[in-house]
C-alpha cells in the first residue's frame, strides 16, 4: 500500500507494475482523516499508519490497476494544458485591467511586449491538444470510451480527456454517484438539531477543473437540447436558484457519462428520437 503524492509515488507504482506486485494507492486526505486526531509526524510514523490502515480496510480496498504509460502522459499533458491556459489567462486578464487606466500609446506597448508571450502559450496549448488527440487515437481501449463519451449531451473533446485522466480509463470502477461527488456537483445536507438549518449545498473538497469542464457543459445543453432546456425553464419557475439548477444538470451529465461507459453503450437521445 502507498499514499498518493501527486508523481512521486510512480516510481514504486512502476516497480510493482513491471513485478506483477499488487498495490493499492490511497488518497492521502481519507487515509489521514481515518486516523482521527493524530500527533506527531515522521516516516515511521507515516509508515506504521499506512499499514494500520490496510488491516483496518483490508476487506475494502482493492488493488490500483497497472500503470499505464498512455494514460499517465495523457494526464500530464492534460495538467500541463491547464497550467499554460492559466497562465494566458492571467495575461489577458492583466491587459483588460490596464486598459481602463493607461493611455492608448502606453497600453499599445504593453500589450506588444505580451504579445510574443501570449501566442508562445497559444501554440503550446496547440501543440498539447494535437498531442492529446494522437495518444486518444493510438490506444484502442480509451478511444472507444472516448468516442462513447462524446455521445453524451454536452461532453465535447476536453471533458471526455478529462473524465478519461481522472478515471483512469474507467478501470478503477468507479460508479456515477462518486464521480459525481469527486467533481463538487452533489448537494450535501446542512443541518444540525434544531439551531442549523442550512440549505443542501456542494462540498468545497472537489476537482475543480472537471467542475469548470461540466458547468461549461450544462451551459451548453440548456442552449442546444431541448430535453435540459424545458428542465431548465421549469425548475427555474417553480423558483429553483438558476445556479441549483445548473449542478443539478451537471450530475445529470456524470451520471450519463458513467452509464455509457459501464454499459459500453453510445447515449440514446429519446427526447429527440422522439420529436
Amino acid at each position: 500500500m502507498a499514499e498518493n503524492t501527486g508523481i512521486y509515488h510512480r516510481h514504486l507504482w512502476t516497480f510493482c507494475t513491471e513485478k506483477n506486485i499488487p498495490l493499492y494507492i490511497g488518497n492521502a486526505a481519507d487515509i489521514k482523516w481515518s486516523f482521527g486526531i493524530a500527533r506527531g509526524k515522521n516516516d515511521q510514523i507515516d509508515s506504521k499508519r499506512l499499514c494500520d490502515y490496510a488491516v483496518k480496510y483490508y476487506d475494502t480496498i482493492k488493488p490500483t490497476p497497472h500503470l499505464n504509460k498512455k494514460l499517465i502522459l495523457l494526464k500530464d499533458l492534460m495538467t500541463s494544458r491547464s497550467k499554460l491556459l492559466s497562465q494566458k489567462n492571467a495575461i489577458k486578464t492583466y491587459l483588460k485591467e490596464l486598459k481602463h487606466i493607461n493611455d492608448k500609446s502606453v497600453q499599445k506597448i504593453i500589450e506588444a511586449a505580451h504579445k510574443t508571450a501570449l501566442n508562445g502559450l497559444e501554440g503550446s496549448i496547440k501543440t498539447i491538444e494535437r498531442e492529446m488527440v494522437k495518444i486518444v487515437k493510438e490506444d484502442s481501449s480509451i478511444l472507444a470510451n472516448y468516442n462513447l463519451l462524446k455521445t453524451v449531451p454536452g461532453i465535447g473533446h476536453l471533458t471526455a480527456i478529462y473524465l478519461i485522466c481522472c478515471t483512469y480509463n474507467f478501470t478503477i470502477k468507479i460508479n456515477g454517484k462518486q464521480l459525481a461527488c469527486y467533481a463538487g456537483v452533489v448537494p450535501f445536507e446542512h443541518s444540525s438539531g434544531i439551531s442549523i438549518k442550512g440549505r443542501n449545498r456542494v462540498h468545497r473538497m472537489a476537482n475543480k477543473d472537471l467542475k469548470k469542464l461540466l458547468h461549461l457543459s450544462a451551459l451548453s445543453v440548456i442552449q442546444y437540447y431541448p430535453e435540459f432546456k424545458i428542465y431548465y425553464e421549469r425548475k427555474k419557475q417553480e423558483g429553483k436558484h438558476p445556479m441549483s439548477i445548473l449542478n443539478a444538470i451537471r450530475n445529470k451529465i456524470v451520471l450519463r457519462a458513467v452509464a455509457v461507459v459501464n454499459n459500453q453503450r453510445p447515449y440514446v437521445d429519446k427526447a429527440n428520437k422522439a420529436a
